[in-house]
């Protein structure tokens, strides 16, 4: 490795290191001001304005936009644009959540007395508790940053890393309090990825109708076979008294029995199936489909109705790989 290759590394590293310690540096000094701060945000019938100007702007949106994503109405206004008009998007119920390292943001100090007489709570994020931001602000929210990670330390770094984990962490928290779960999460994401992780359930990728291998206990090893062999699921379901699951037989199953010198294929299949096996219902979510075939290391599963116990479809490994899932 090169003497410029190293210092590449280095300089990265120190980088890391600095926004490290401006990070961990929070969690060693909420307090009451937190506390206080995130009681108002829960207790908003509005919805949560994010002001900042600059790097502190572009944090500020994406913390709108993971309050808005968390169960936390928010929209991200820019304090000039405010000052030109945006000042009628903000309703007496909202509260304000000003960013800014040094608090003495010329735009904000504009803006801030003008969201008081409107009736606004105004909860600030900044490094300089003495600033005229924080003054003008009900809960302040320090930063505790020491210095920024570039050599001259005045490019924002340790500074705006410090002001999102601080952001994610009023959110996540506000998420915990309002029993925000996976359902209402998935509701807000339908498109991407991940939407389809959280949307995807077991009755949109299951093999049902003629691609979904089904026979009666009574029937012939060889019969299952063919079963399975036609649709090429490589399991089939098995059905006792009325038409409910009472057992499955893999592929697996019928190697393990030639291995012990089984041969007769005449054999009902009740015999030689598993019984109990594993399901899931049409609506349980994919996810969790996949993380049931990745812990019990099976290929499929059957599918039941979860009144009847019947067999309505198999879901296979590799259509869950398909989808991601897996």
């Amino acid at each position: 490795m090169t003497a410029k290759e190293k210092l590449i590394l280095k300089t990265a590293c120190g980088v890391i290191a600095a926004e490290s310690r401006a990070v961990a540096g929070l969690s060693k000094t909420l307090d009451a001001s937190f506390l206080k701060a995130v009681r108002l945000l829960a207790a908003c019938p509005g919805k949560v304005v994010l002001l900042g100007v600059g790097k502190s702007g572009l944090i500020a949106r994406k913390i709108a936009a993971t309050l808005a994503s968390t169960g936390t109405r928010s929209i991200y206004l820019h304090p000039v644009e405010s000052l030109h008009g945006d000042l009628g998007m903000i309703a007496a119920d909202d509260i304000a959540l000003a960013l800014s390292y040094s608090g003495e943001t010329e735009e904000m100090e504009k803006l801030l007395p003008i969201l008081s007489r409107q009736g606004l709570s105004v909860i600030s994020i900044t490094n300089n508790p003495g600033s005229r931001m924080a003054r003008r602000s009900d809960v302040v929210l320090r930063l505790h940053v020491k210095g920024e990670a570039c050599p001259y330390g005045i490019v924002p770094t340790s500074s705006t890393t410090a002001m999102l984990a601080l952001g994610d962490a009023l959110a996540v928290t506000l998420m915990t309090l309002k029993g925000f779960d996976k359902t209402r999460f998935a509701r807000l994401h339908p498109g991407g990825n991940l939407g389809k992780l959280l949307n995807l359930k077991v009755a949109d990728l299951m093999h049902k109708g003629r691609e979904n291998p089904v026979i009666k206990e009574t029937s012939s090893l060889a019969a299952a076979l063919k079963v399975m062999t036609d649709t090429r699921a490589g399991a089939v379901s098995v059905t006792g008294k009325g038409g409910r699951l009472s057992g499955y037989f893999t592929d697996g199953d019928i190697r393990r029995q030639l291995q012990k010198g089984f041969t007769d294929l005449s054999t009902p299949v009740g015999e030689v199936m598993t019984r109990k096996p594993m399901t899931v219902h049409p609506e349980t979510m994919a996810m969790e489909a996949a993380r049931i075939i990745s812990e019990k290391n099976v290929d499929t599963l059957p599918v039941t109705n979860s009144r009847t116990g019947r067999p309505v479809g198999i879901i296979d490994e590799r259509d869950l790989l398909k989808e991601g899932l897996g």
